[in-house]
């Protein structure tokens, strides 16, 4: 009986029967040897002390000696501990019970509600949607918010970049979108975020309301890997509904993070760093996380807005650049509308749709055409105007422009609790500009 008990127990844990043996340990990189192991394998660590344990990842083979990175704090770790291979390998496991919680990259419920059950193991890592399966991008994808809707129309399987300094409103616009879209599933992902502002994302942003929302967490105290596999764990997730035929809204915050993340497991295997001390890893991850959303034939889809943090509000950042020249569009937060009072601050002249002339009407195109073109009027010539050297009946267009200033951003301006869906964003804007079907 005592045989039967120590079976069962150790059979619980995954472990392999062989083992290696930690020859050195410091904060980000354990060295091993002795097992068999190949890149990107799971690993367990058991202190021969504590009886602790520890998960991590081989991210580097050197002959006979093989580096882990830790998905925790190695503190009561030593040389000489046990190094097991863990059976379950990358995998999480995901189900419809995840609707309403929220978990860490491993799906362990940190939301006090009790375990989840009823779930299937997926791999964190796939490969992309292959290009001649993903599906034309042909129906809006309404998110609630009228200066997205009216002026930058995203669609179902999408990628948009939420682009924005500290402070601006991203978080704001993040809840807006989530409670204002028309998605049957939301995937969040918060990734490197203060754990301050996760209970506050919820019960602010959100109001408390989870229905049909899935939440991932890995806050900016998570080690290096628990940040970069969080990202992509919440993107498996949001893959498993996508497969049930279902359309799904998934948001990130922060790409920036995330390739930080990427950024100190480089720096500490030895990477060379390039343009703000970004290894190459770093930019050459980003594509394998985004390139994981759209939509596919036979499938639902995974519309996907991914928020870059612009450091000093640089647009030139390599992060930006780089998830600009990856996503379908690219959504510009400017902190000079945050300071006249303007909320959401989205700067439409700055901002740009790719699939918007695809999905709407020609109706609806010349009315954006139309407002972008009175906007942009306004900029050029605020100087002019505000010191009165610009004289009425100069300019017919910019004389309209001038005249329909106030109403223009009042359709760009909205409450953080009220949305509006596409149909009535588009009539409004439509109505505003005057453009009738048969111009």
């Amino acid at each position: 009986m005592v045989f039967a008990s120590l079976k069962d127990k150790i059979s619980s844990k995954n472990y392999s029967v062989a083992f290696g043996e930690v020859v050195k340990i410091n904060a980000t990189v354990i060295t091993a040897r002795g097992l068999s192991v190949s890149i990107s394998d799971m690993v367990k660590i058991l202190s021969n002390d504590t009886n602790q344990e520890l998960v991590g990842m081989v991210t580097e083979i050197d002959g006979s000696t093989f580096f882990i990175t830790p998905f925790s704090f190695v503190e009561g770790f030593s040389s000489g501990d046990k190094v097991f291979l863990d059976s379950m390998g990358l995998n999480i496991p995901v189900g419809d019970s995840l609707l309403g919680r929220v978990v860490d990259p491993f799906m362990r419920p940190i939301d006090g509600k009790g375990s989840i059950k009823d779930s299937k193991l997926s791999p964190i890592i796939k490969a992309p949607i292959e290009a001649m399966k993903r599906g034309m991008i042909d129906e809006v994808f309404s998110v609630g918010v009228k200066s997205i809707d009216g002026l930058l129309t995203c669609g179902k399987g999408q990628k948009l970049g939420i682009f924005a300094g500290s402070g601006v409103g991203k978080s704001t616009l993040m809840g807006m979108i989530v409670r204002g879209s028309d998605a049957p599933i939301k995937v969040v992902a918060l990734i490197g975020e203060r754990g301050r502002e996760v209970p506050e994302f919820i019960e602010k942003n959100l109001g408390g309301d989870l229905t049909n929302t899935v939440i991932i967490v890995a806050t900016s105290d998570d080690s290096p890997l628990m940040r970069k596999y969080g990202a992509f764990a919440a993107m498996s997730v949001a893959e498993f509904f996508k497969d049930q035929q279902l359309d799904v809204l998934f948001i990130m915050d922060s790409v920036t993070r995330f390739a930080m993340a990427q950024r100190e497991i480089g720096l500490a295997l030895g990477e060379p760093p390039t343009s703000k001390g970004y290894p190459p890893s770093s930019l050459t991850l980003l594509p394998q996380l985004m390139e994981r959303a759209g939509k596919e034939e036979g499938k639902g889809s995974i519309t996907a807005f991914f928020t870059v943090l612009i450091e000093g509000d640089d647009m030139s950042d390599p992060i930006a650049d780089q998830s600009r020249s990856i996503l379908d569009g690219h959504i510009v937060l400017s902190r000079e509308m945050t300071d006249f009072g303007i909320y959401p601050p989205v700067h439409i002249l700055n901002s740009a749709s790719r699939v918007m002339n695809d999905i709407i009407s020609e109706e609806h195109f010349r009315a954006v055409l139309k407002f972008r073109r009175l906007y942009t009027l306004l900029k050029e010539n605020e100087t002019l105007i505000r010191i009165g050297a610009y004289t009425k009946g100069s300019d017919e267009e910019l004389d309209e422009a001038i005249d329909k200033k106030s109403v223009m951003e009042k359709f760009i301006s909205q409450g953080s609790m009220y949305q509006e869906d596409f149909e009535t964003s588009s009539a409004t804007l439509i109505e505003l500009m005057q453009v009738s079907p048969a111009q």
